[in-house]
C-alpha cells in the first residue's frame, strides 16, 4: 500500500461505514451515545482504511507540528543511538525536533506508537524496517505525510526507503569466508524470529554458502537482546557440540564479541583454527584484545538521509527523492577473518 498525498478525513470514515461524519466522530472520540452495532461499523471501517484522528485539528492551519516521529525497536542495542545521531544532526537548528518511540521489535507494539504519534499529526515519520502489520500500513499510507522507512530495502517501500540490502550483506560475508576456504561453518542469531533484517541475513548468508557448496554445520538461536553474556555462552555451546567448526557468523557484534572473548580464553587460535565475524561495525569494540571482522551497516548515514528527505519534504512535498536509497556496507576483516 503506497503512502496519499492526501490525509484520510471523516468523511473518508463515514463513505467506508455508511454513517454519518458527527456519528464517526462520536465514535472516535468515545462518546457513549451511539449504538454498539454502529461504533463497530464505524471502527472496522476506520481500521481498515488506517485512519488515525486529529488531535491538532482547528489548533494550527498547516494542521501539522514540527516534530519528526522517529519508530525504533530498540534504545538497548547501540546500532539505533548512531541512527539517531544522523538523525539529529541533520535537524539541529532546522525547527524540526524528532521524537522517539520504541516498538520492542513488536509489531502490536509499533500499532500503538504509531497511532498515537501520528495522532499529533507530525511532519514526517522515519520508521525501522519495511515488515509492518496491515493496520500499520494502512496507517502510513493514509498519513497524507512524509514516510521514510529505514535500515533495510529489502521490501516494498510504503513512500521510501533508506538503508542496506541484508540479503545482499549477508551474501557477500558468506562469499568472503568461504573464498577464505572455510567449510565448517556456524551461524549463532538473536532475536531471529523478530529481528526481519538478522532474518534476511541469515538467508542471503546460507544462500552464498550453498552455492559455495557448503551446508551450515551448526546454529544456535534466541530471543534475547544483545549481549556479551549470551555470545560466550552460545559459542560455548556450539563448540561442545560441534568441535570441528572453523568459522562462526553472529547476527551481530555484541554476541561476536562475547563469542571471541570466550575463545581466547579458552585458548583457541583465532584465526588460525576457526574465524570469527559479525555485523554492525560496533567501534566500542574496537578494545577488545582482537579486532572482531564485521561489517558496517552506514547507520548514521542512513539516519542523515532519511532526515534530509523529511526535511526537504517538509518545505516542499513535489521534492522528487529515489523510491529506495541503496547503502553499500564493507567488510572490514579485522584480526579474527583470514584473508582469501
Amino acid at each position: 500500500m503506497k503512502r496519499s498525498s492526501r490525509p484520510l478525513t471523516l468523511r473518508d470514515v463515514s463513505e467506508a461505514s455508511g454513517v454519518s461524519e458527527m456519528t464517526v466522530s462520536r465514535v472516535l472520540r468515545n462518546r457513549g451515545d451511539v449504538s454498539a452495532a454502529t461504533r463497530e461499523k464505524v471502527l472496522a471501517a476506520s481500521k481498515r482504511l488506517g485512519y488515525v484522528p486529529n488531535k491538532i485539528a482547528g489548533a494550527l492551519a498547516s494542521q501539522r507540528v514540527n516534530l519528526v516521529a522517529v519508530i525504533i525497536p530498540s534504545m538497548k542495542n547501540m546500532v539505533f543511538p548512531e541512527v539517531l545521531s544522523g538523525i539529529t544532526d541533520v535537524l539541529d537548528d532546522s525547527g524540526l525536533q524528532p521524537v522517539v518511540g520504541i516498538t520492542d521489535y513488536l509489531p502490536e507494539k509499533e500499532d500503538r506508537v504509531l497511532y498515537e504519534m501520528l495522532s499529533w499529526r507530525p511532519s514526517g515519520v522515519i520508521i525501522a524496517g519495511v515488515e509492518h502489520s496491515d493496520n500499520a500500513r494502512a496507517m502510513l499510507a493514509g498519513s497524507g505525510i512524509p514516510v521514510v522507512e529505514i535500515m533495510d530495502v529489502d521490501g516494498e517501500p510504503i513512500d521510501i526507503a533508506v538503508g542496506i540490502s541484508h540479503r545482499a550483506a549477508g551474501r557477500q560475508m558468506g562469499e568472503a569466508i568461504a573464498a577464505a576456504g572455510h567449510k565448517r561453518i556456524a551461524f549463532l542469531g538473536t532475536k531471529m524470529p523478530l529481528d526481519h533484517r538478522a532474518r534476511k541475513r541469515f538467508e542471503g548468508f546460507t544462500q552464498a554458502l550453498a552455492k559455495a557448496g557448503i551446508e551450515i554445520a551448526d546454529q544456535e538461536f534466541y530471543e534475547g537482546g544483545s549481549a556479551l553474556a549470551k555470545g560466550r555462552e552460545m559459542t560455548k555451546a556450539v563448540l561442545e557440540r560441534t568441535p570441528d567448526l572453523d568459522f562462526i557468523y553472529y547476527s551481530n557484534d555484541m554476541i561476536g564479541a562475547g563469542g571471541l572473548l570466550y575463545c581466547l580464553e579458552a585458548g583457541y587460535d583465532v584465526p588460525g583454527k576457526i574465524g570469527l565475524a559479525g555485523f554492525n561495525g560496533v567501534e566500542l569494540l574496537q578494545g577488545l584484545p582482537k579486532k572482531l571482522a564485521s561489517m558496517d551497516a552506514c547507520r548514521a548515514e542512513i539516519g542523515a538521509k532519511a532526515a534530509e528527505i523529511i526535511l526537504a519534504r517538509s518545505q516542499d512535498e513535489a521534492t522528487p527523492f529515489d523510491e529506495k536509497i541503496i547503502l553499500t556496507p564493507q567488510i572490514s576483516p579485522g584480526d579474527t577473518m583470514r584473508k582469501p
